[in-house]
């Protein structure tokens, strides 16, 4: 488990303070991967350096699997009353595996000797480093790649060599810092793959730290957002797509479905969206409980509402549908008021987004 309670740090730069991280507070299971959020700025990557202690907070304290509990004083680590050696930080950090966007492999030495130049710190054998090396590059499929050089390979072939020396030491936390982001779509799915096969055959804890609402919502089960250093929401990652509560979060998931284009077509006074006297833009979004039934054509015969769709999307997030739809509802006003009440009673959660009778 990693334990992270009031966790502070600041820059103090010529041009002033900078407050990177400030009182974040989290709690990450063991075998999870966790997603943490937010735009450039944010807090999330300081945060992520500061859970393998290559920065040192300026408050809180930290616990990583059984690190025991971590508490910065005047620029050090303490474990309980001592301040931990240089030799102790290392070993901690041994425990945990690091990625990075640009995958920070050596240019000029092969697969093999990227993979065992962490190995080799350890006092390793040479014979115990070679099994290692190919037991690594069976795990993440770049066994026939072992003698090529990093100018021979792909993007998403660089990353998993990244991903394999990161679990050279067997770490029983990998720290993924925007991993995916200089990834072509095709690369960036087949490593969140690869991740989360990692994470059911190791048992691997992962930390995912990214700007992109769609790769939390493939791997993730839970989440953290985070602007201006401060964790503004955290949640399973249904629950935070189903019921986003901060601005930022709205604007994360917006950017993340179809849906998004309502902005452009409310914008652009599209006659998709130009209401009539009486019409509502409203946007409904079906959680697991109502996904599948026939709610809206319930409502449509029942109180004569009239139901036209202007945009609709469904998502499958942690083995559960979550659907969402803009729709323009028309008719008399007993109707669409009666309907709507129908829709709110049977758990449709409603927006409206404009409305034709102002």
């Amino acid at each position: 488990m990693i334990e992270i309670k009031h966790l502070s740090k600041t820059f103090h730069l010529k041009t002033g303070d900078v407050h990177a991280v400030q009182d974040v507070s989290l709690t990450i299971h063991d075998g999870e991967i966790y997603g943490i959020i937010g735009y450039s700025g944010g807090g999330k990557s300081t945060l992520v350096r500061c859970l393998n202690l290559l920065e040192t907070p300026d408050e809180g304290t930290l616990e990583v699997g059984d690190s025991g509990v971590l508490t910065p004083r005047n620029g050090k680590i303490y474990r309980g009353s001592k301040a931990m050696t240089a030799k102790e930080l290392n070993t901690m950090r041994r425990g945990i595996g690091m990625i990075f966007q640009h995958f920070n492999l050596l240019d000029r030495s092969t697969v093999f000797e990227n993979i065992a130049y962490p190995l080799r710190y350890t006092g390793m054998k040479e014979k115990d480093i070679h099994h290692r090396v190919c037991e690594l590059l069976d795990m993440v499929g770049l066994r026939d790649k072992i003698d090529v050089y990093p100018s021979q390979l792909s993007g998403g072939q660089k990353q998993r060599v990244a991903i394999a020396r990161a679990l050279a030491n067997n770490p029983k936390v990998l720290l993924s810092d925007e991993a995916t982001s200089a990834l072509d779509p095709d690369a960036t799915e087949s490593i969140l793959n690869l991740l989360q096969d990692l994470n059911r055959k190791l048992g691997l804890t992962i930390v995912l730290i990214t700007h992109e609402m769609a790769v939390i919502k493939a791997v993730c089960g839970r989440l953290a957002v985070m602007e201006n250093g401060r964790v503004v929401e955290e949640g399973s990652v249904y629950d935070v797509f189903a019921h986003p509560q901060a601005e930022i979060t709205r604007r994360f998931v917006a950017s993340s479905t179809p849906l998004s284009k309502i902005d452009r077509l409310m914008g652009g006074n599209d006659p998709l969206v130009r209401l009539k006297q009486g019409e509502k833009l409203v946007k409904l979004t079906f959680q697991k409980d109502c996904v599948g039934e026939h709610i809206i054509s319930s409502a449509t015969k029942q109180f004569g509402m009239d139901v036209n769709i202007v945009l609709a999307n469904v998502d499958l997030l942690q083995g559960n549908p979550l659907g969402s739809m803009i729709v323009v509802l028309g008719g008399d006003a007993d109707g669409i008021a009666k309907g709507m009440a129908y829709l709110a009673e049977n758990h449709i959660q409603m927006e409206v987004l404009a409305d034709g009778t102002h």
